[in-house]
């Protein structure tokens, strides 16, 4: 039996309870919930048992598909044959509780210091992205969960998401021919054009880890490595638009956020492939949402894919979830989908769980994650530097100008 205990009940956690309870659902028995850890107890109290403890938050986005649009999720939902302890200090959960692996969704600063002591009492863990504040610090990470030869995985979500499934069927297939140029984007949509994001401040402190390059960037160079391959070299600029953001505290008092971290990322990347392409994300601009076409576009050797329309060389179109299930051959889609299974919080806690049951990495693992996350902080260290950024040079540490005072203030040696 796997025994997890969860660190961090904050607002992303109904999403997580969603996808163990839609698991259980789906014959998955394995696996039992036995500790919460929170800020406070009565926060982990929220989510053990419906009808008990106090109320939970309201959901804080209104906007579909957002996981920080769910709530009303409890333990008790799906188990009720063991205890759920619940906790103040990880540290003691994690040398007290009945737990076997541990799931970190905390805020960023803190994901190293879960996993320091996850790790070190020999627990699997599964961390919310981005993973660390620092590369330094997911290198440690890493290099611990190696020592101890712990399952170490890192929540990407959008590796998990149906469209990212059927895009990856698609290049890997041939069908139409060779990834040559990305275009992804995003402005003036969600939290434009200056709402604290999620009502959580931190998000706009460099220090801890805030700004949309690790948010946002770190989930979208994580499709881009999943679709096209490495990436092998960035050039980017970040501008703060918004110095000044609103949004309401726990008690829903107007709150003023000042902000330090970046609001708005360009880059231009090249994979080691030869693919090429630009990545746009902004939480500012006024008047409406602007993106590339209908959605992400994606230009091939033989045609197009511009939001779920495909387009081939000859003209002739298909919807790309059409195509998928039209030719993508069964037992790929049950390598997609396993038991199923389309929600990306439920895919990506089964492979986990799978990893741990045999062993091995996971999809999204620690190696894999510290790359994606390399590659959202060469975005902010081209900036600083004011050149094109080899991603290697993130990886191994020589070029981490924009973190020294990350790691500094936190420790992080």
């Amino acid at each position: 039996m796997i025994q997890i205990g969860i660190v961090g009940c904050g607002r992303i956690m109904a999403a997580h309870l969603r996808g163990y309870r839609l698991l259980r659902e789906a014959g998955v028995d394995d696996f039992r919930i036995t500790a919460l850890c929170s800020l406070s107890e009565d926060e982990a109290r929220m989510y053990v048992r419906r009808g008990e403890g106090p109320p939970q938050r309201a959901a804080v986005s209104q906007f579909a598909g957002d996981p920080l649009a769910v709530a009303d999720e409890y333990v008790s939902d799906f188990q009720d044959d063991v205890e759920v302890r619940v906790y103040s200090d990880f540290r003691r959960m994690i040398a007290e509780a009945p737990i076997t692996a541990v799931n970190d969704f905390t805020s960023h600063v803190l994901h190293h210091q879960v996993a320091d002591a996850a790790l070190a009492a020999d627990k699997d863990l599964l961390t919310e992205k981005p993973m660390a504040v620092s590369v330094r610090a997911a290198r440690r990470m890493c290099e611990l969960a190696d020592a101890h030869q712990r399952v170490l995985g890192v929540f990407q979500s959008g590796r998990y998401m149906t469209r990212t499934r059927h895009l990856k069927w698609l290049f890997d297939s041939g069908r139409i021919g060779e990834l040559q140029i990305m275009l992804l984007g995003s402005v003036g949509a969600r939290w434009a054009p200056n709402s604290v994001v999620a009502d959580t401040p931190w998000r706009h402190r460099r220090v801890e880890g805030g700004g949309i390059s690790l948010d946002v960037g770190v989930h979208r160079f994580d499709l881009i490595r999943a679709l096209g391959g490495e990436i092998r070299d960035i050039q980017a600029r970040t501008a703060v638009v918004e110095p000044v953001r609103w949004g309401h505290d726990d008690q829903g008092l107007t709150q003023r956020v000042e902000c330090d971290a970046e609001d708005t990322v360009y880059a231009s990347f090249a994979a080691a492939s030869g693919m090429t392409g630009e990545l746009t994300a902004s939480w500012a601009g006024r008047g409406g949402g602007t993106m590339p076409g209908t959605g992400d576009v994606y230009y091939t050797s033989a045609g197009r894919v511009s939001g779920d329309e495909v387009t081939f060389e000859d003209g002739s179109t298909a919807n790309l979830a059409d195509l998928y299930e039209r030719e993508c051959p069964a037992e790929r889609k049950a390598r997609d989908f396993p038991l199923g299974l389309t929600d990306t919080f439920a895919l990506a806690q089964h492979e986990w769980l799978q990893a741990i049951r045999e062993r091995r990495p996971p999809e999204t693992s620690g190696r894999d994650a510290l790359s994606s996350l390399a590659c959202a902080f060469a975005s902010l260290e081209a900036d600083l530097a004011g050149r094109r950024v080899e991603v290697q040079e993130v990886v191994d540490g020589s070029l981490e100008d924009y973190q020294r005072a990350i790691n500094e203030h936190y420790g992080i040696s």
